[in-house]
């Protein structure tokens, strides 16, 4: 039971505290001290376990940044490229894919760092707003705490321990923060590192389709498109497999097609952004010739 409680626990990341409060300040200490009081020590092997799983090679937010630049990338520059090929006219696809590359990219990565700042500071008000509670309002902090180890199934007598431990700890809007609301703290560099994920998968993403336009005549668009249609078919599968496979599994039956399917996916919201960019551009060459 006490290894149990130990494991879900040893999710629990300390607050830093930069510019906050004293009683804000209070929360950095390891919560892992506190709980070792009335749990007993688990063992070695259960130690590494828990520490390899926390281990992290690459950060997840940092790949779902990532995932939404190049998505964004491998579909709108693409369909713009594709509806101004349509003009035959390969220097207007180029200057216009450039241009709106470029854009785009400052778009989605301010975007991406006014997110994370709001994250920032929404995580700040919520973090003020829980220690306000916790010192003027024990008799709530107390039912939070019962309503976080619900779940669990813990006997009676330990519940009612934690409660009065953690009720009494300096260390409880932390607890508070990662178990009840599940906000975990915004690293110091997160806006920026988002911003720059964010405009570089944007970039790089959309600057795939316009590679072949580089290597045309300039009345020879139409042709780069096609060249630009079969890299942009195998760009995108591979990136909708990879993106599916990634999440869930590389080995095995299941993942293999999951990753089909994401990559098939792919394939067909670029084409139906291609489409429907070349369909309007061809329309209002149609409204202009009549008029």
């Amino acid at each position: 039971m006490s290894l149990s409680v130990k494991n879900f626990l040893a999710q629990y990341s300390p607050v830093s505290g930069t510019e906050f409060t004293d009683s804000e300040k209070d929360s950095r200490e390891p919560l892992g001290k506190e709980v070792g009081d009335i749990e007993s020590a688990p063992s070695g092997s259960s130690e590494n376990q828990i520490e390899k799983r926390s281990f992290k090679i690459v950060d997840a937010r940092v790949v779902s940044d990532a995932i939404i630049g190049l998505s964004d990338g491998m579909t709108v520059p693409f369909a713009l490229t594709a509806g101004l090929s349509t003009l035959d006219d390969t220097k207007v696809v180029v200057f216009g894919g450039l241009a709106e590359l470029i854009a785009g990219a400052i778009s989605m990565g301010l975007g991406g760092y006014l997110g994370a700042k709001s994250e920032e500071e929404s995580y700040r008000a919520t973090l003020k707003q829980t220690c306000q509670q916790t010192a003027t309002d024990p008799s709530a902090t107390a039912n939070m705490i019962s309503d976080i180890f619900a779940p669990y199934d813990l006997p009676a007598h330990v519940l009612s321990e934690l409660t009065t431990h953690l009720g009494s700890s300096p260390n409880l809007p932390s607890f508070l923060m990662n178990f009840h609301h599940t906000l975990p703290e915004p690293s110091g560099s997160r806006a920026f590192t988002c911003a720059l994920t964010i405009a570089l998968g944007y970039f790089v993403g959309g600057f795939v389709p316009l590679l072949p336009y580089f290597f045309v005549g300039p009345h020879e668009a139409m042709y780069a498109l096609c060249w630009s249609i079969a890299t942009m078919i195998v760009t995108l599968f591979l990136f909708g497999y990879v993106k599916t496979c990634f999440v869930s599994g590389w080995k095995g039956t299941g993942n293999v097609r999951r990753g089909l399917i994401g990559g098939i996916q792919m394939v067909l919201v670029g084409g139906a952004a291609a489409g429907a960019a070349m369909g309007l551009v061809k329309a209002f060459q149609a409204l202009a010739s009549e008029s």
